[in-house]
């Protein structure tokens, strides 16, 4: 074995966490395995001759390169809109992925990253590569080009918003029961089945990207997301059961085209959150392809 090879098969070692760390702070595959592999770029560039600790000079690297993605990303339109919801990670039910089961260690929903959106780029490294994955705060702190206490001050802020977010339920059974109630009375036009399953103060964020307005929406409360369930209710049969993010979800696609895939947050045996990635384009990226029969 050369030495190429064998930084290869090192760097391979590391890739599961690698992408874990910034699907987290990208809140998007197809960005996190770029990431990824401009982290194998610069490490085959300057080989691993000087590097002591090739995992942790392999996050801190990938960690600088998903900060520099995000502070670009506040520039563009689209993410300066009232509604973004992340790209989620779709799987089938029956089955079980080892390597997405990894990169959705820790119960990285679709909510968890929804939270993440709001923080700033340095609070967001700070609590994803010292809260998720134990990276010390003296090595953060270069990064965001800050003190160790100032880094930690990072994610301590990041933190607390984190913790106001609404705690999942973790039976997946029930979760799936749920959903299937949604569906189902989704399909049927049923108002008080809707509200049954619906915590009072839920949330339905719709992100349709750069489609004409009125299609992207933030939509707070039991009714009002019930009325917006009804209007969509006619793309209920082409809904299917999904893995999204691990927890129980849907998958809407018609004529081989997806439209829509919805994540669901449960608490207490309701829906709390109710998250749509409508943007065809985004769609467009995601793997698919596992759904099909």
């Amino acid at each position: 074995m050369n030495d190429h090879e064998w930084l290869a098969e090192r760097f391979e070692e590391n890739r599961g966490r690698l992408r874990a760390v910034a699907y987290r702070m990208l809140g998007s595959l197809s960005e996190a395995d770029d990431a990824v592999q401009e982290a194998w770029l610069r490490l085959s560039r300057t080989g691993g001759d000087e590097v002591q600790n090739l995992g942790g000079w392999l996050t801190t690297v990938v960690g600088r390169v998903c900060l520099d993605q995000l502070r670009m990303r506040k520039a563009r339109r689209e993410d300066s809109l009232e509604v973004h919801v992340p790209e989620p990670v779709v799987s089938r039910p029956d089955t079980v992925d080892p390597e997405q089961e990894a990169l959705l260690a820790d119960s990285v929903g679709l909510a968890l990253l929804v939270v993440l959106e709001t923080l700033t780029p340095a609070e967001r490294l700070a609590f994803v590569l010292h809260d998720m994955f134990a990276v010390p705060f003296d090595e953060v702190a270069p990064l965001v080009d800050r003190t160790p206490a100032a880094a930690r001050q990072l994610a301590s802020r990041a933190r607390r918003r984190v913790q106001g977010a609404p705690a999942p339920d973790t039976d997946l059974a029930r979760q799936q029961e749920v959903v299937d109630a949604f569906l189902a009375a989704s399909r049927g036009g049923d108002f008080e089945g809707l509200l049954a399953v619906l915590d009072p103060d839920v949330v339905l964020r719709a992100d349709a990207g750069s489609a004409p307005d009125g299609l992207s929406k933030l939509v707070r409360g039991a009714r009002a997301v019930v009325e917006q369930a009804l209007t969509f209710s006619r793309f209920a049969p082409f809904a299917r059961p999904a893995l999204v993010n691990g927890t129980p979800g849907l998958v809407t696609a018609q004529g081989g085209q997806p439209l829509a895939v919805m994540g669901f947050t449960l608490a207490h045996g309701k829906i709390v959150e109710i998250n749509i990635l409508a943007d065809l384009a985004r769609l467009s990226r995601l793997d698919l392809s596992i759904l099909d029969d």
